[in-house]
């Protein structure tokens, strides 16, 4: 059923509440069972939509989720409710009242704006997913600020509007799209689309080629519980239109969720590669993305451990929010015998494996390193590259407890 009318439905919504959290394994018999009463393919469609819901309960939360109604494209595509919920309120920060939401697929960020105070113009051409935005900002409430349009986003006039929100599809059928150029509509078009406009956001993925971020756009890229979620391009504010606020044109951040705590690129040289110290520092993903690294490192005092790896060491432990440290007690050449001894000496039997510069899977060592009669002790090992050499490095996770250094 390529058609949610029939799920808005009296009908529909009594089916969606009778199959809400079915689980795989009892779908057979649930089927069977209603089929009896309703129309098979009404049936198939309810169990699809609580199939959805139940995989879009950890980007949306499980309250709005299963008030929702999703395809399994905007599933895949949606905006973690928390990531839009931060844009939204830097919009909000921005003085923006009014928002032209390009390919807004099934609304999330349309919800995200719309809870923020703002009016949000949602624009997709697709019909089905047009569908659902609308039906979704009618269950949570939000329907007298957010108009759901189906149409080309090219052909949408978006001249009455304080800022422009575009999410380019990057996926086709054959899966993730790479080349900004081939997402639909092309990156080219999205970053007119934004310089058009008083203020931008562009949404992105967060492994765009720094040479593709033009000049007008501060580059931001976000992560949420230490998972880079996306890269969003700013356009704005304009002299005259509104307070500049943070958007700053050639600027590039690494913002973390939740918080949020935002580190801004002061433009450093790569730092220096030192000999690993007693503290290994692993920035966070969306630090590495952004290329903040050496902020990190100069904050940190500390150096690289190979020119080609994002693992910064330092003699001492300070706290930063950017990156997650590790004290190390063991630097070894790799070789799987020895770190097998050595566990097993240390009576390890939790281990957990990282792995920057290393072709190495982490379960295949774990499961040829651990011993097997395993002990109550853990570890954390790094698989890496140290000034050009493969390297074991052991430790585990630091805090001021562990240390004197502080």
């Amino acid at each position: 059923m390529n058609d949610l009318a029939p799920l808005l439905t009296p009908e529909g919504r009594a089916l969606l509440d009778a199959v809400r959290g079915t689980a795989p394994a009892d779908e057979l018999a649930v089927a069977t069972r209603l089929r009896r009463e309703h129309p098979a393919e009404l049936v198939s469609a309810a169990l699809g939509q609580a199939r959805l819901r139940q995989r879009a309960g950890a980007k949306f939360g499980v309250h709005d989720a299963e008030r929702m109604f999703f395809t399994p494209n905007g599933v895949e595509q949606s905006t973690r409710a928390s990531v839009a919920a931060y844009r939204a309120e830097r919009m909000k920060g921005l003085g923006v009242t009014s928002v032209a939401d390009l390919c807004c697929g099934i609304g999330g960020d349309a919800i995200a704006l719309a809870r923020a105070g703002i009016r949000v113009l949602a624009v997709d051409r697709d019909p089905l997913t047009a569908a659902a935005a609308r039906a979704n900002a009618r269950a949570l409430g939000l329907d007298e600020l957010i108009d759901v349009r189906e149409a080309d986003v090219a052909e949408v006039d978006t001249g009455g509007y304080d800022a422009v929100f575009v999410d380019p599809a990057r996926r086709g059928g054959r899966g993730r799209i790479f080349d900004p150029e081939a997402y639909s509509p092309p990156l080219s078009w999205a970053i007119g689309a934004a310089l058009a406009a008083p203020i931008a956001a562009l949404k992105i993925a967060p492994g765009v080629p720094h040479e593709a971020i033009p000049a007008e756009a501060e580059a931001e890229w976000i992560s949420d519980g230490g998972d880079v979620k996306e890269a969003v391009l700013w356009f704005g504010a304009k002299p005259g239109a509104f307070e500049p606020g943070a958007v700053e044109p050639g600027a590039v951040r690494a913002t973390l969720l939740p918080g949020p705590r935002t580190l801004v690129g002061s433009g450093l040289p790569d730092p220096d590669v030192r000999p690993v110290g007693r503290y290994l520092y692993e920035p966070d993903g969306a630090v590495i993305r952004a290329h903040l690294v050496a902020d990190v490192a100069r904050d940190l005092d500390g150096g690289l451990i190979d020119e080609t790896i994002a693992y910064i060491t330092a003699d001492a432990l300070r706290p930063t929010p950017y990156a997650s440290a590790y004290e190390i007690t063991d630097e070894l050449p790799f070789n799987v015998k020895k770190l097998k001894a050595l566990l097993r000496e240390r009576e390890v039997g939790i281990l957990t494996v990282k792995k920057r510069g290393s072709a190495v899977e982490p379960e295949e060592l774990r499961r040829k390193a651990l011993p097997k009669s395993q002990g109550s002790n853990s570890a954390t090992v790094f698989l890496t590259r140290v000034a050009g050499a493969p390297t074991m490095l052991i430790g585990a996770p630091a805090t001021p407890a562990t240390s004197s250094a502080m």
